[in-house]
């Protein structure tokens, strides 16, 4: 049985950015907390497995999409099973694994037992082969794909569990609710990257599977360029080094949650995923984690109060479930905490002025947003909608230095001016491009301190 001293589990810090003063009745409080994890010091680099199990330190699960359409054209089948092989020599040796093929049903491609094969150069090699027996046909029912995923990490006991998701086409062969059912019945067992190659999948499923499973979305238009990312995917994984870490957020009698949402590096709406922790606390999953740092908005409203009165708004903690003894036992131990504050005044400058921090990534937030607006209109025929919405876009990815927002907005629209937020729609655009702009428009940069 493993036993993990504390010594072992990755050091997180959080730093509170926030202009704390409110003008007499003023009820919001808005912070960026940024949350930073420094494990490999402490860890090795390896995962921290589940306290009190035998299992491996990390399992992995591949769901290539077999369907018919992934033999139109044929590059796009043999590009996911070179691109599953090239996933399987990043594996450390050691680290669980399986294949799954998904049409209409999910199929066990690889260990094939119920359960994940050990990485070693005998499984890889057996993997390799059983890749060359994947044939195109049949639909698409990704939440079938989930479930066995589900079932499949599970049944390892590890400590980090991570899938990745290829698919080329639409949901068709189940439920909108069938797929969300199998969402939820897998939110919170194990991490999840979805990729959509092609043009002809749906946006909007790829990335709520993502979503919901607090991995990255992309898009692979070209097939030739999957073995890249998935190799970087796979690499991305084995980097991870805790899993079940919760941001928790308590707030005194009287004040309430307005919303949490992560913006950096991807901009992420957790205020729904408020599972109650405590009296007047509340803890918000942020997934697994290696070294790595992300920021966090959090807008509180508090009671209002008088000239001069002062008061604790918040305070944020990153919590790991996994302890030393038996985690349904023992109770979740802080790993860092922060504090928000609210402090009325009749300074006019001080509680009019917008914190850096906090005035970026509203920008960013708005960016998604008016990006997202901008795509759905122009598809609906609405030009001058799109042309403000896009336009809008433009002038926040300019002031703001997200420059790679920036080159797939100018892929779309003829910018004129950025400064005023100036353009024209273009009249022909490359429906991948259309595709990239929208799977990405939640990626951020990081504020400029």
């Amino acid at each position: 049985m493993a036993n993990f001293a504390k010594s072992r589990v990755p050091r997180f810090s959080a730093e509170v950015y926030q202009n704390p003063y409110l003008p007499e009745g003023g009820r919001e409080v808005h912070a960026i907390v940024t949350v930073t994890a420094t494990g490999g010091g402490t860890t090795g680099g390896r995962p921290v497995p589940r306290a009190g199990t035998g299992g491996p330190d990390a399992g992995v699960v591949i769901m290539v999409d077999c369907s018919g359409s992934m033999d139109h054209p044929p590059a796009k089948l043999r590009g996911a099973r070179e691109a599953t092989a090239a996933a399987l020599d990043t594996l450390r040796d050691g680290v669980g694994f399986a294949v799954v093929a998904g049409t209409h049903r999910a199929v066990e491609v690889y260990p094939g037992d119920g359960r994940l094969a050990a990485a070693g150069a005998a499984t890889r090699a057996q993997a390799k082969e059983a890749l060359r027996t994947l044939t195109a046909g049949g639909g698409t029912a990704i939440g079938s794909w989930l479930r066995l995923t589900g079932r499949l990490l599970s049944s390892a006991g590890a400590g980090i569990r991570h899938a990745i998701l290829l698919t080329d086409g639409r949901n068709e062969h189940e439920s909108p609710r069938e797929l969300r059912d199998a969402l939820d019945a897998c939110s919170g067992s194990f991490t999840c990257d979805a990729r959509g190659v092609g043009t002809d999948w749906e946006i909007k499923e790829v990335t709520a599977i993502a979503s919901a499973l607090l991995g990255t979305a992309d898009i692979v238009a070209d097939p030739a360029g999957l073995t890249a990312d998935f190799t970087h995917m796979m690499e991305t994984a084995m980097r991870k080094e805790v899993a079940d870490v919760g941001l928790r957020l308590w707030t005194p009698l009287g004040a309430e949650t307005v919303f949490v949402k992560q913006v950096a590096p991807t901009v992420e709406d957790l205020t729904g995923r408020r599972r109650e922790s405590g009296p007047r606390s509340a803890d918000y999953p942020t997934g697994s984690w290696g070294d790595e740092s992300r920021d966090y908005h959090l807008c509180l409203r508090v009671p209002a109060a008088g000239i001069g009165q002062e008061m604790l708004a918040g305070r944020v903690s990153l919590i790991f479930s996994a302890t030393d003894g038996d985690p349904a036992q023992s109770p979740p131990r802080p790993l860092s905490q922060g504090l928000v504050r609210a402090l009325w005044t009749d300074d006019v400058a001080a509680s009019t002025a917008i914190n850096p921090q906090v005035a970026h990534y509203t920008g960013q937030a708005e960016l998604a947003q008016a990006i997202q607006q901008g795509l759905d209109a122009r598809k609906s025929g609405d030009t001058d909608g799109a042309t403000e919405k896009l336009g809008r876009a433009v002038q926040l990815a300019g002031a703001s230095g997200n420059e790679e927002t920036a080159k797939l907005l100018a892929k779309v629209v003829d910018v004129v001016d950025t400064a005023t937020g100036t353009v024209r729609l273009k009249a022909k655009v490359a429906e991948a491009d259309e595709m990239t702009l929208e799977t990405r428009s939640t990626k951020t940069v990081r504020v400029k301190k």
